[in-house]
């Protein structure tokens, strides 16, 4: 700092002409009013001698007026130089404090020295202006250099209190800081002073170091942070709180970074806290920081002074962690604030740091970094303070123990070195204190033991020590904050900087885990950080000199020898409870200060004694100073918190759990704000423990807990740590904290099970310690497999972690990914890699490692001889570094895989590997992208190398080309991507006969021109081995076998011929790509003349070539002409699709099938389709033309053309179908040979009046039809009636569709009269709802019974009289189903003649349910069933009931009462079914009650219900008159007397459990049941435990030996194995009447399926079989294939989710989630089921075939309604294929195709087709 100047030393003009160049600047922003009152101060005849005008008002005018004053006066007398200095310093602003302190030093203070020398002053009685000022000015300026003297005094009392004891010198030269960028808001303005404002000094400029591996000294870093917000964090007990003292402490002494005319403000948020009431600035500054002596005058004028003079003040603010309120996060406004008002502390600080309050003052802000975040957008300058290194730790340990006892402070520092969780703790210098007091205890003690109790040293020397010691100590805990930080800096640089450390160097490490090793003799250092601190605390508790914990004087410390750390702690039980208690009470309240009078007072004086508490002092709200209390460190609170935890039933379960919760290491702005630093749960799961059980049983019992209790806690914790290892949801940083905690329990098991669910752990920007990797290999090592991966990216590590790295044993796969690695990185990893034995992949990619690295990790690679893989892509290693690599490849003799793209090199570095492969024979790939890529394979033979993107000249390629010929035999050459000319390619193609390429050569992208084109076909006649050739000059270039493509190659036909003429005798080819070229008609008609030299040809592409309607006809001509050409695809007219396919071996075949396909065009003529139709009728072949989205106003859009093509049908006996439709594709397909039945399909026409009449003539006319489809021709009811009038004369074999025609009720009743009209018509159905459908079924077998099926109907009550009519006339009507109707009238129900009637109704349920039951029963005597479901009636007819139900209607108990009057008339009644509804207990002992007074009965189901032990009693005694039971779903309290009645039922034959729940006693009653049940012919036992054991399956299953009648047997859901499948096995073959078996939900593998089928194989009457959620697979598949065929009742279709059933049968089948996709064998047997309703194929991963199986069955499955294939891996070609198969199936109503490989748009476009396309998951 500058001195002050005395104006008796030294004269006034000399300090002008110093401080000119200064006060030139000042003046210079100064009013131009100022200037004028300056310049009025010299005399004029001055200024005519400087030739300046001094009225000049110019800006160009007025530097050389100040120039000439500042030049007048400095020559001028003195007089007259402190005149002008004093008007300076009372007229102009912003003057830096210390140059106006040394102006006003030197110009006095008189006021009569003025001397008028201007001639404008006139008043020699006034006082001037600026001596009223100079009144006030001066005196402010007094009180702030006298108040900046008291704070001066008070921090330099502060510094010597703190600092008595130090164990080390504080110097912040000598504390290191990391510098981080800061994160500033955008809009924020630069508060930082100029020079000028900083009285001349220029700031250091700022660093942006970007990453935390730099670092400069804490001196350094402080440099240039006048005007900003600085925040410095660190630890907690880093030192951050002394820090900022020794500051204080060199700015009060003249030194530092803040100029002592600054005012330095210390605060503590920890003070800060305890104001609770708002405060303005001002009681802020001299309340509770230093009231000035000069009473109300002193603090008005310093604040005056400060508010005018902000820069001038800097303010620490020391502590943010501990502030209990949160910085706002919302937008801050910028306008200031009023600070005579009162704020809130938090407001006062929010707005000091936002500029709101001081704007440019500096401010400095200690925190710790997880508090950092809140600092967004207000810090310009961040650091964060440095661990200790080891330098500094032995530096430490050597002052703390000093030079008395030499080797106990060698012994120390070794210990200390040697021991993990030590070397962590110490680099944080308040925990460095505390382990030296333990490691003084662990070595006394240990020397005692081995002395025999030697007396202790002298207890002078000692206790003086010990005095330094707490001192250090209590300095230290005022440090009890902050949870992160990093030890050093980047491993590259600190060799660099070892050297500005003073004594810093590499401390060489040896052993197994990278420690110094210890002699044998050594004390044992406790293994986990947890026995770590009950070390400590044992420690500190044998320092106390007065009493043990009972009580009992002492008169000396504990003599080592004699106590160990269990019973120091059982000898302070009672204080270690209340201190525990106190620690936890602080963690539930956050809170680290505790107030004398919240402490007992023998636990304060005890814990004070020995050092665990410290004293701090603070101002409360009233100004009075008061003591508070803190724990040394934060963590030992933890600590004893965790020991309250695990010791005192006080802390109950819900606490434990809410405190137990991994935390990361990334901050995020939402986290909750909290002073500790979150390792109690560390220490809980450390204290869980088995090795802490006895310590903890001690302290508990203090509590009033047993041992029991205690590990009762362990046991939970450990529960919840086992949870934690389970979850596959944890991050990187949660999954490391995960690893320290299982370190910390010690249980391996817990171990085992964090790779278990990860076995690759991926860790990424984090910055990682030797005691993260020592816990991770914990963790690792306790692991069974040998699979484990590693991957650290972006990892801040010391190049120690490595060693402790090797510790890994296991590691499958070890990866490293960032900047941050490079050489040296290299070379240390290298030397542990070959410990690493299990290593089978190794990637250190995007780093920076160069050639020499790469010669490193090349030398440590030939040490792992098991590795596989190796990637060392985005590096630098050049040409240089790729040759180190190549060198092993030779050494490792299992590598498959090397990746060593984007690593700067050039054609060097492949020509290298290529040279190679002649050495390394089992290089399979060599791929090199000269812009992404170069990768090695390896195998065991030579394969292929990929050469991408090399743009090589003609020398080069010649060089290329010699390494090549050298290689062993290659399969595939790939050289895309070098855009070679003509000349290139030459060369390359001379060297092609020296290749050796067994399969292709690629060179996409590398054919420039016609030139080169014409010499690369060359080689197909030139070059015999090369038989194919793909040329595109945008795309692709490939040499293989058989194959020609010349796409996009601008050919024209005189081209084409050249070409053509090229390929000479190349008579094999197949493929023949020319599209995308200019070739036209002309060069078509080229192709088509050379098509007979193509013998070999199957496919030629000359799509986009520009081909008219002339080469349309031409190829209809070629189709005829050509035996081998099969198909010609066409679309556009032939300007896009132009695709010609080949079958040579069919040549001869005349009933080959030929199809002309001609789509997408809507100019085509009637005349055009003429010509192309004379050309076709020519051919003798099977064809098939087909017409598809061809529209054109004469073509078949209207009707009347429709009709003409129609009347083919009368003129060709050879026509198959008719598909017309101008909305979709249209077909007519031939045959070589007279049809027997044709398809006919009219859709989307306007076939009203004289059209339908035309298209009946002609349908009447012409031949069989199996299937009309008139949907959707707007036919309404008059034409409708029209067509069904005619029916009888139509001759149509499956059905009629006249869908979508607008019909109302009237067009429904004219539908349905042709059941009585048209003998052949076997069934109706119409649905007038929103997707009208109407469909007339003809009969397919001998039986007469027809059905009636009305959806959506909207009947009134005419049309139900009309259709009762039809109903009634219709003889052999046996089924009629309704939608809701208007009313169920009694004369219609009674006018029934059918023998199966269904109505549909909303309103039938509960008690209408029952009472339309009893009305019908009332109605109608002669009905057989009355059938109840859910809101349908079923009624038959007959001459007596005997079937009563109301099943799932929500019937209560008490709605009952009306059937008890209704059962004396049915005394023929003999089935009885109330399932599934709500009887209750009461409901179902009513009905029980009444079954006696059924004697006809034999069947009976109360599924759904609970049967109390009442029920069951009245049941019991019919029980054995019933032939059929069912109790599925009900629960039995009298369960077991049931089941025992069973053994009575000696004529039963039905019998159904389903899930009804039995225990061990009553499966075994069941079991004895079934043996005496011969008769049985159903047995349903699906889900009747919940775990059944092998005991009784075997049991259960034993009892249906014998039941030679069983028909139906279901076992579902019995979890059965191998041991019951084989029972299941041997018992099938006696049950030869078998139709159906279920076994879902069973234990079923694919060997155990196979035996199983081989098993039912003899069962000949099979008719459905259920396997579904077992484990089958491909064999099962297989067997099903060739087991199928000889089931004849059985449905090849196998169901695996619900049922099978046989032709005979109409149910649903389900072939979902089976474990294979091989389903095509099992799909085509669908063909063979006609009456199958639903198909499920879902979840199976079928792929296209299957779908194309599924549309080519279709067609035979006429009542099929709904196919199931979600969740497989259908593309959009299969989906197209059912969407063109769904035209042969209009009872079809949905296909599921959700969750399939099909596009978005795709999806929208088919589903618009055909709304049956489903894509949704509903």
């Amino acid at each position: 700092m500058d001195e002050e100047v005395n104006p008796d030393h030294e004269n006034v003009n000399s300090v002008l002409a110093q401080d000119s160049i200064e006060l030139f600047h000042i003046l210079s922003s100064q009013s131009h009013s100022v200037i004028m009152e300056l310049c009025q101060m010299m005399p004029s005849e001055a200024w005519h001698q400087y030739q300046v005008d001094p009225s000049s008002s110019s800006a160009t005018a007025r530097p050389e007026l100040i120039k000439t004053m500042l030049d007048y006066f400095r020559s001028a007398s003195a007089r007259k130089c402190r005149n002008f200095l004093q008007r300076v310093c009372f007229s102009c602003e912003n003057i830096p404090m210390l140059l106006e302190s040394r102006l006003m030093s030197v110009a006095g203070y008189d006021s009569n020295s003025y001397e008028n020398s201007s001639p404008a002053v006139t008043d020699q009685n006034s006082s001037p202006p600026f001596l009223e000022q100079r009144l006030v000015k001066r005196p402010r300026i007094d009180h702030w250099q006298q108040y900046i003297s008291e704070v001066e005094k008070c921090l330099l009392k502060r510094w010597k209190q703190l600092t008595a004891g130090l164990v080390r010198e504080v110097q912040l030269e000598n504390v290191w800081v990391s510098p981080r960028a800061a994160n500033r808001s955008r809009d924020r303005p630069d508060q930082t002073p100029s020079s000028a404002d900083r009285g001349g000094r220029t700031p250091e400029p700022d660093g942006d170091y970007g990453y935390l591996e730099s670092r400069v000294t804490l001196e350094t870093f402080l440099q240039g942070c006048l005007g900003k917000v600085t925040v410095l964090v660190g630890k907690t007990g880093s030192g951050k709180t002394l820090l900022t003292s020794c500051l204080g402490q060199q700015w009060a002494s003249g030194l530092g970074p803040v100029p002592s005319s600054f005012v330095f403000v210390l605060l503590e948020f920890r003070q800060l806290n305890l104001l609770s009431r708002p405060l303005s600035l001002s009681e802020l500054l001299f309340q509770y920081y230093l009231p000035p002596t000069g009473g109300e005058d002193a603090k008005r004028a310093i604040i005056d002074y400060l508010l005018t003079n902000p820069e001038q003040s800097c303010w620490v603010l020391d502590g943010y962690d501990e502030f209990h309120s949160k910085l706002s996060k919302k937008e801050v406004q910028r306008k200031p604030l009023h600070l005579e008002d009162p704020l809130p502390v938090a407001d006062l600080i929010s707005g000091l740091l936002n500029r709101q309050i001081l704007p440019g003052s500096t401010v400095l802000v200690t925190c710790r970094v997880r508090d950092l975040i809140d600092l967004d957008g207000i810090s310009d300058k961040v650091g964060q303070l440095l661990g200790w290194d080891q330098d500094e730790i032995k530096e430490y340990v050597d002052n703390f123990f000093g030079a008395k006892d030499v080797a106990l402070r060698e012994q120390a520092a070794q210990l200390l070195l040697s021991s993990r969780h030590l070397l962590a703790m110490s680099s944080i210098p308040a925990l460095c204190n505390i382990c030296c007091i333990c490691l003084e205890h662990l070595l006394l003690q240990w020397r005692d033991k081995a002395t025999g109790g030697a007396p202790m040293p002298d207890e002078k020397g000692s206790k003086a020590r010990t005095d330094a010691q707490e001192a250090e100590g209590a300095q230290m805990s005022r440090e009890a904050r902050g949870e992160e930080g990093n030890r050093r800096g980047n491993p590259a640089q600190r060799k660099q900087e070892d050297g500005k450390r003073k004594g810093s160097k590499d401390v060489i490490m040896d052993g197994t885990n990278g420690r110094p090793q210890l002699a044998p003799t050594s004390p044992q250092v406790p293994a986990t950080l947890t026995q770590v601190y009950l070390t400590v605390l044992g420690s500190f508790l044998s320092r106390d000199p007065n009493h043990g914990g009972d009580g009992r004087p002492k008169t000396k410390r504990f003599p080592h020898s004699a106590v160990t750390t269990l019973t120091i702690l059982s000898q302070y039980q009672s204080e270690l409870c209340e201190l525990s208690r106190l620690a936890w009470t602080g963690l539930e309240e956050s809170k680290i200060l505790f107030l004398k009078e919240e402490i007992p007072q023998e636990v304060l004086k005890f814990s004070l004694r020995i050092g665990l508490l410290s004293q701090v002092e603070l101002r409360r709200q009233d100004g009075i100073l008061a003591s508070a209390y803190c724990f040394i460190h934060l963590t030992v609170q933890e600590f004893l918190a965790a020991l309250r935890i695990m010791t005192s039933n006080d802390v109950n379960d819900a606490q434990l759990k809410k405190r137990f919760s991994l935390k990361t290491r990334w901050t995020s702005k939402s986290d909750q704000k909290t002073v500790f630093t979150d390792s109690l749960y560390l220490y809980v799961c450390g204290l869980a423990s088995s090795q802490c059980t006895p310590a903890l049983v001690e302290l508990a019992k203090v509590s009033g807990s047993v041992q029991s209790w205690v590990q009762k806690r362990q046991d939970l914790v450990l529960k919840l740590l086992k949870t934690m290892c389970n979850s596959n949801t944890l991050t990187g940083p949660k999954i490391l904290q995960l690893c320290h905690s299982v370190q910390e329990s010690q249980n391996h098991q817990l171990a085992k099970q964090v790779f278990g669910v990860r076995p690759k752990l991926e860790l990424r920007n984090i910055w990682l310690l030797p005691n993260d990797i020592e816990a991770l290999a914990f963790v690792v090592n306790s692991a069974d497999q040998n699979d484990i991966g590693l991957d650290f990216g972006a990892c801040s590590m010391e190049l120690e972690c490595l060693i402790v790295l090797a510790r890994c044993q296991g590691i499958h796969n070890l990866s490293f990914h960032s900047r941050k690695y490079g050489d040296k990185f290299a070379e240390k990893l290298s030397s542990v890699l070959p410990k690493f034995t299990s290593l089978r992949k190794l990637e250190f990619s995007g780093a920076s490692l160069t050639a020499t690295g790469a010669a490193s990790l090349a030398s440590g690679l030939q040490g792992c001889p098991h590795i596989t893989e190796i990637n060392l892509s985005d590096n630098n290693l050049r040409d240089e570094g790729i040759s180190y690599i190549a060198e092993i490849f030779t050494k490792l003799q299992n590598l498959s895989n090397v990746v060593l793209g984007r690593n700067s090199t050039t054609l060097n570095a492949v020509d290298c590997l290529i040279k190679t492969m002649s050495s390394c024979l089992n290089i399979q790939h060599v791929h090199a992208d000269g812009i992404k890529d170069l990768t090695v394979t390896f195998f065991q033979k030579s394969d292929m190398n990929s050469l991408l993107n090399q743009n090589w000249n003609k020398s080069e390629m010649q060089k290329l080309a010699e390494s090549l010929a050298r290689c062993p035999a290659l399969s595939v050459l790939d050289l895309s991507g070098g855009q070679w000319d003509e000349e290139i390619l030459r060369k390359l193609t001379e060297f092609l006969p020296q290749f050796s390429i067994t399969e292709k050569i690629i060179i996409n992208d590398s054919c420039s021109s016609v030139e080169g084109l014409v010499v690369l076909t060359a080689l197909l006649s030139d070059y015999p081995p090369v038989m194919e050739l793909h040329i595109r000059y945008t795309h692709a270039s490939n040499l293989t076998f058989a194959s020609f493509s010349l796409s996009y190659c601008n050919l024209h036909p005189a081209d084409l011929e050249s070409v053509l003429r090229c390929l000479g005798t190349s008579s094999d080819l197949t493929m023949l790509d020319l599209s995308s070229n200019c070739l036209g008609n002309k060069g078509l008609k080229k192709l088509l003349d050379f098509l007979p030299r193509l013998c070999k040809i199957q496919e030629i592409n000359a799509s986009n070539n520009d081909i008219n309607m002339e080469g349309v006809v031409m190829l209809a001509g070629a189709l005829c002409s050509y035996n081998t050409l099969t198909e010609i695809h066409i679309s556009g007219g032939g300007k896009e699709e132009v695709s010609l396919k080949f079958c040579p071996d069919e040549s001869d075949d005349k009933q080959q099938l030929k199809m002309f396909r001609y789509i997408k065009d809507s100019s085509i003529l009637p005349s055009d389709m003429t010509k192309v139709c004379r050309k076709l009728v020519q051919s003798r072949f099977h064809w098939e033309l087909e017409l598809s989205q061809c529209i054109h106003a004469n073509s078949i859009t209207s009707a009347a053309n429709a009709l003409k093509l129609v009347s083919c049908l009368t003129d060709s006996q050879r026509v198959t179908s008719v598909e017309l439709s101008p909305q979709s594709d249209s077909f007519i397909n031939f045959d070589a040979v007279k049809v027997e039945q044709v398809s006919c399909r009219l859709t989307h026409f306007c076939l009203k009046g004289d059209h339908l009449k035309k298209l009946l003539e002609i349908l009447q006319q012409g031949p069989q039809l199996s299937d009309l489809d008139l949907s959707s021709n707007q036919l309404e009811d008059e034409d409708v009636s029209s067509f069904v009038h005619s029916l009888p004369r139509l001759k149509i074999s499956t059905y009629v569709n006249l869908s979508n025609n607008r019909l109302t009720q009237q067009g429904l009743l004219a539908v349905a009269n042709t059941l009585c009209t048209c003998a052949n018509v076997s069934g109706v159905e119409v649905s007038l709802g929103e997707e009208e459908q109407c469909f007339i079924w003809f009969r397919q077998s001998e039986t007469r019974e027809k059905s009636l099926r009305v959806r959506e109907g909207s009947l009134k009550r005419e049309h139900l009289v009309r259709l009762a009519e039809i109903v009634s006339s219709c003889p052999h009507l046996t089924k009629v189903e309704f939608p809701a109707a208007a009313e169920l009238q009694s004369k219609w129900i009674g006018v029934i003649r059918t023998f199966l009637l269904s109505i549909e109704e909303r309103w039938i349920g509960a008690e209408k349910a029952v009472g339309l039951m009893c009305r019908c029963l009332q109605l109608n005597s002669n009905i057989q069933t009355v059938s109840i479901h859910q809101n349908t009636l079923h009624l038959i007819k007959s001459t007596e009931l005997t079937t009563d139900s109301l099943v799932d209607c929500a019937v209560n108990g008490y709605q009952l009462a009306s059937i008890e009057s209704v059962i004396p008339s049915c005394p023929f009644l003999t089935e009885l079914d109330f399932s599934h509804n709500i009887l209750g207990v009461e409901g179902a002992e009513f009905l029980c009650s009444v079954l006696p007074r059924m004697p006809n009965l034999t069947s009976l189901s109360l599924s759904g219900h609970q049967i109390s032990e009442t029920a069951a009693q009245n049941m019991t005694t019919l029980l054995p008159c019933l032939r059929s039971l069912n109790l599925s779903h009900c629960v039995l309290p009298g369960g077991l007397q049931l089941i025992e009645a069973l053994g009575q039922c000696v004529i039963l034959e039905d019998l159904c459990l389903d899930s009804v729940l039995l225990n061990e006693e009553s499966r075994m009653c069941l079991a004895r049941a079934l043996r005496n049940i011969n008769s049985i012919c159903r047995l349903r036992l699906n889900e009747i435990v919940t775990a059944m054991d092998n005991f009784s399956v075997l049991d259960l299953l034993a009892a249906t030996k014998g039941h030679t009648h069983l028909k139906e047997i279901e076992l579902g859901g019995w979890r059965m194995a191998c041991r019951g499948i084989e029972e299941l096995n041997r018992l099938i073959p006696t049950w030869t009447e078998l139709r159906k078996i279920k076994l879902s939900k069973n234990l079923i593998s694919d060997q155990s399926g196979e035996k199983l089928l081989e098993a039912l194989k003899d069962c000949s009457h099979l008719e459905e079989l259920c396997l579904s959620d077992n484990t089958l697979g491909n064999l099962t598949a297989a067997r099903m294939a060739l087991i199928f065929p000889s089931l004849t009742h059985l449905s090849p279709f196998c169901s695996f989710f619900n049922s099978v059933t046989s032709k005979r049968l109409s149910k649903t089948h389900f072939l979902t989630s089976v474990g294979t996709s091989e389903l095509c064998a099992v799909v085509a047997s669908l063909a063979h089921c006609p009456l199958i309703q639903e198909v499920g194929l879902g979840w199976n991963n079928c792929r296209d075939e299957v779908a194309l199986e599924v549309a080519r069955v279709l067609p035979f499955c006429h009542t099929l309604t709904q196919i199931d294939l979600e969740c497989n891996s259908l593309s959009v070609s299969g989906a197209e294929a059912l969407l063109k198969a769904l035209r042969f199936c209009p009872a079809l109503q949905l296909i599921r195709l959700w969750k399939n490989k099909i596009f978005e748009g795709d999806v929208h476009r088919l589903a618009l087709r055909d709304r049956r396309m489903n894509f949704s998951s509903t």
